[in-house]
């Protein structure tokens, strides 16, 4: 793991993994990392790359780690079919078993009660900390490799190797496709405002996308696979990961965006013979 600023500076290397490192994520506080690896192991470290704790008890890969948002606990999701919750005293304190293939990702909601996670059974499923089964989402037609909760807690974005993005309600009703990548989507995130998803995919590049769909902005310039993708908190920037060695960082004018995305809104409502009345109302809310 590396730690950087936003000049490209590197400001800290943390090595103790014995195996390759696949997530990584910040405290809530921003003071220490979480990181998830092949050896089976989740670690926390402080900023200084200082090994604070070891959490043990997975029987395979760790693909994926997550703080609650209060930075309490962490989850952790493996190859082992499981989805385990930690204290930072690295005590385990919950499994979820339910999924019938490795799990990819996971997530907490915004509130903290409920964990989303991602699996190559081609499902996401939601569960309460207790590890209590609430909802399947199906309709994923191959491995499903990352999830994320809208910051508002009431929408779930998944994305999958059958190059899709699907959005959810917590009903699991599927909401959204989203269409447009060429090869397998490896990453998925929503910005905070919650108005806009990025994705990233094994065609190299990160694309940008309304709610309802609409692509808003293609990223070009990984030559290789890209992995990971992320917005920054404030929402201005995104940043991404690839198998080119790079980690690259994004500019967004999301002013200019959004007037795209209004401007494509207006074209639907006018011009689709299908729109009723009410939905013509919006229209007129978004011109006004």
């Amino acid at each position: 793991m590396k730690l950087w600023n936003l000049a490209g500076e590197l400001l800290q290397d943390f090595s103790g993994h014995r195996a390759y490192v696949h997530s990584v994520a910040f405290a809530p506080d921003g003071k220490t990392i979480a990181s998830a690896s092949d050896d089976k192991t989740v670690k926390l470290w402080n900023l200084a790359g200082e090994l604070l704790q070891d959490f043990s008890g997975h029987r395979d890969y760790v693909f994926s780690v997550a703080f609650a948002p209060d930075g309490k606990t962490i989850a952790s999701a493996s190859d082992d079919k499981t989805v385990k919750l930690w204290n930072l005293a690295g005590e385990l304190l919950q499994d979820f078993s339910g999924h019938s293939a490795y799990v990819t990702s996971v997530a907490f909601a915004p509130d903290g009660k409920t964990i989303a996670s991602a699996s190559a059974d081609e499902t996401v499923k939601l569960w309460n900390l207790a590890g209590e089964l609430l909802q399947d989402f199906s309709g994923h037609r191959d491995t499903v490799t990352s999830v994320a909760f809208a910051p508002d807690g009431k929408t779930i974005a998944s994305a999958s190797g059958d190059k899709t993005v699907k959005l959810w309600n917590l009903a699991g009703e599927l909401l959204q496709d989203f269409s447009g990548h060429s090869s397998s989507i490896t990453s998925v995130a929503f910005a905070p405002d919650g108005k806009t998803i990025a994705s990233a995919s094994l065609d190299k590049t990160v694309k940008l996308w309304n709610l309802a769909g609409e692509l808003l902005q293609d990223f070009s310039g990984h030559r290789g696979h890209v992995t990971s993708v992320a917005f920054a908190p404030d929402g201005k920037t995104i940043a991404s990961a690839s198998w080119d060695n790079t980690v690259k960082l994004w500019n967004l004018d999301l002013d200019s965006l959004v007037a795209k995305s209004c401007e494509w809104l207006r074209d639907y409502l006018t011009h689709n013979p299908n729109v009723s009345a009410s939905d013509r109302k919006l229209l007129d809310n978004i011109e006004g």
